[in-house]
């Protein structure tokens, strides 16, 4: 959108030393049959409507966005929407499988959203909801999106794995789906460079970023190439960075803008 460079640099000098609520949560999942740890950022003094799902990367939890990027805090004050960071597992990949003990897909969009809008008293419309997340939470978050436009309107994905093909070997993605020369069409199905025909033109607004020097560079070119083939709106941006959480401290204050105006748009069109 045409106002994110500018609001990025203008964030920084505004960020005050308000601290959002943060609550650590208990979500039980019932085909999992165990409780999910979740971090949800409230702001402190507003009534929020909307809701962002921000997920985290391999071998990551639930508390990583609020420990390394703690703006994410004073970015929820400031815009007035709600953060909701789930437990993820070790390495998900937030699918569904054949291991009872991987079933996230079914956790974030038929338990977690429910949990989350009746306990913070949130707008329950895809229209109030957006999802994001890093690496392979930046995956996650487009996978879900992709397969469930009924439940969110915005999507997003920053250093994201979205083709997980080129990577056969890595990341323990073969003991969720089956080695890839056994199992070409799992890998098929769950990866995003493969769902780009679910998406409506316009039914979703997206936001995709990516370091330069990040090893995921290639893989979200050729989605933003497929896309733009495609003629699915997008916004796709490219900074210096590599696969880190110095990129990623940088590039959130640009995923929560993007929602933001998302979000107002929303509200100004009813």
């Amino acid at each position: 959108m045409k106002n994110i460079l500018s609001l990025f640099a203008g964030l920084l000098c505004a960020l005050c030393v308000r601290a959002a609520q943060v609550d650590t949560l208990l979500v039980f999942s019932k085909p999992m049959n165990k409780s999910i740890k979740t971090v949800v950022v409230s702001p402190t003094g507003k009534k929020a409507s909307s809701t962002l799902y921000l997920l985290h990367g391999y071998s990551g939890n639930y508390s990583n966005w609020v420990n390394n990027a703690p703006q994410v805090k004073q970015l929820v004050d400031e815009y007035g929407y709600v953060v909701v960071c789930p437990d993820g597992g070790f390495d998900s990949w937030y699918w569904d499988t054949d291991n009872a003990n991987y079933q996230y897909e079914t956790f974030i969009t038929k338990e977690l959203l429910p949990f989350i809008e009746k306990t913070y008293h949130v707008q329950s419309d895809r229209m109030h909801r957006a999802i994001t997340g890093l690496s392979m939470g930046g995956h996650g978050a487009l996978y879900l999106a992709f397969k469930h436009q009924d439940l969110f309107a915005f999507a997003g994905s920053t250093s994201g794995g979205v083709d997980i093909r080129p990577f056969p070997n890595n990341w323990n993605i073969k003991a969720r789906l089956g080695a890839y020369h056994e199992q070409p069409k799992a890998w098929d199905e769950h990866t995003v460079m493969e769902l780009t025909h679910l998406v409506q033109p316009g039914n979703l607004q997206l936001f995709i970023d990516c370091g330069t020097a990040d090893f995921f560079f290639d893989v979200n070119n050729k989605l933003h190439e497929k896309l733009t083939y495609l003629n699915i709106p997008h916004h796709y941006l490219t900074m210096p960075g590599k696969h880190d959480w110095h990129y990623w401290s940088r590039s959130i204050v640009f995923q929560m803008a993007f929602f933001q105006q998302c979000f107002l748009a929303t509200t100004t069109t009813k």
